[in-house]
């Protein structure tokens, strides 16, 4: 299937995210025209540099006046200032969807600015890097992964259809889900994680300059991955920690609770204890592999079939 989903397409914002499927559009000629937003002159003339915007704005009003679809792709914290900015320019029929990794905020940010006969599809695609701004992105970032549409009940069906076909032209799997099922599930994928790598990661920060300095220089897998993760944009990790506060702090209590038994366990020389949970958290890892989650993985072993 080709040919061009929306005649004109509005960014709200042009980061990792929004710059990759732009590059999508671009390669397969999904939009007629794209329309970009940002509040940074060197994001938007970026995007023109980069090939990816037909027209750029400072103004969100104007890039998204005849949209057909609308793509918020700023920090959770600021859509419903840009939803309320955005929402007299839109014309019916239009779709306004998002990126972000909270869902039931985003909805209760954006939809109450929405006019009538103008289609809300939240969406989040799980694909992402620790690099941010538009020439961070590329087309291939989506390829693989999930992508999570959370529509409220009563939604237009052919807008939701619309959302997901984008998606799937993009190289992802499109899962439906409520917001409150998915913001509860990504708290312990994806939220969780980035505060312990961010927590880890400043401890050693706090060290002894002489101690920090070589753990820097003898850096090994573990860490350097949690530094990766913490190299995430602040901004963006600080709005989903906030948007998803309950869901993170009953993660966070869990964890806790955790990291309490296993310092238990290592203070009381159980060592069957840390043997059985060890054992039990690998399964988990190659569940993992397993449900091709984990790329470098599979790069990996097609380099040994090769």
């Amino acid at each position: 299937m080709s040919g061009v989903m929306f005649n004109r397409v509005a960014f709200i914002g042009f980061g990792l995210i929004g710059s990759s499927l732009a590059r999508v559009m671009r390669r397969d000629s999904l939009a007629g025209h794209i329309a970009v937003c940002a509040r940074s002159e060197r994001t938007l003339n970026k995007a023109i540099e980069l090939g990816l915007a037909d027209s750029i704005t400072g103004d969100a009003g104007k890039a998204c006046a005849d949209a057909d679809l609308v793509m918020i792709c700023v920090p959770l914290g600021a859509y419903a200032e840009v939803a309320m900015t955005l929402a007299p320019a839109l014309k019916q029929g239009c779709i306004v969807s998002d990126v972000g990794s909270v869902k039931q905020s985003a909805i209760e940010a954006v939809r109450p600015y929405l006019p009538v006969g103008v289609h809300l599809v939240p969406g989040h695609p799980v694909a992402g890097t620790e690099h941010s701004g538009p020439e961070a992105g590329f087309a291939e970032l989506f390829d693989g992964h999930w992508c999570i549409l959370t529509p409220e009940p009563g939604v237009d069906k052919g807008a939701v259809n619309r959302v997901a076909e984008l998606w799937r032209r993009a190289g992802m799997t499109v899962e439906m889900m409520s917001a409150e099922h998915h913001d509860r599930v990504l708290a312990i994928t994806s939220h969780l994680p980035h505060m312990i790598a961010y927590t880890i990661v400043d401890t050693a920060t706090k060290l002894e300059s002489h101690l920090q300095q070589e753990v820097i220089k003898f850096s090994a897998g573990g860490f350097r991955d949690f530094t990766r993760i913490a190299a995430s944009d602040p901004v963006m990790w600080r709005d989903i920690a906030l948007a998803n506060k309950e869901a993170v702090l009953e993660m966070l209590d869990r964890f806790g609770e955790d990291l309490a038994d296993l310092q238990t366990a290592i203070r009381d020389n159980n060592g069957d204890w840390l043997v059985e949970t060890f054992a039990r958290t690998r399964k988990i890892r190659r569940g993992v592999i397993a449900a091709r989650q984990d790329k470098t993985e599979e790069m990996k072993l097609a380099g040994k079939q090769e």
